[in-house]
């Protein structure tokens, strides 16, 4: 186990080598090369980045492939990052995507091709937000712009897209 997650290019003094060492002893090593292979496929990554991916957030290793395809697909189709933005910022694969990252990406998107956010952070910073710092910063200054903003948003974390969301 200790030879894979190496292999993985996680260094054994590393912090996150424990993580990764845990994310082998479940997923188990002969599916570890088979996830590897998944992730380089799915997120178009390369041997470098899939290993940055692993030092940071082992615990991808132990998601399904269902929602690693969920997940590259918002990210590199709909949103359309690079692979490699989304390999050194591999932290937002964590965040549920149906109650977090879908949501805030139609909440911003919406205020932004309304014209009502003028400085516009990533949306790495974006989805790192609580979500009452989310709420105070780009729901309630615009709640007079867009009244419907609160429901739309709490709609878009029930998993449903509200057409302002869509129309916008």
């Amino acid at each position: 186990m200790v030879a894979c997650a190496e292999g993985l290019g996680v260094p054994r003094g590393s912090p996150m080598f424990r993580h990764v060492l845990y994310a082998v002893a479940i997923v188990g090593e002969d599916k570890i090369t088979a996830k590897v292979d998944y992730l380089k496929k799915t997120f178009r990554w390369s041997d470098a980045e899939v290993g940055i991916v692993a030092c940071k957030t082992p615990q991808l290793l132990r998601r399904s492939k269902d929602t690693l395809r969920r997940l590259s697909e918002f990210f590199i189709s709909q949103m359309g990052l690079e692979p490699a933005d989304i390999a050194h910022r591999s932290v937002m694969l964590t965040y549920s995507l149906d109650s977090r990252l879908k949501p805030r990406y139609y909440t911003v998107k919406f205020l932004k091709e309304n014209g009502l956010v003028k400085c516009f952070p990533s949306y790495y910073t974006i989805f790192q937000l609580t979500d009452k710092v989310f709420v105070e910063r780009y729901i309630c200054p615009h709640m007079e712009a867009a009244p419907y903003l609160t429901e739309d948003n709490a709609a878009a974390c029930k998993g449903e897209v509200p057409t302002r969301f869509l129309s916008a």
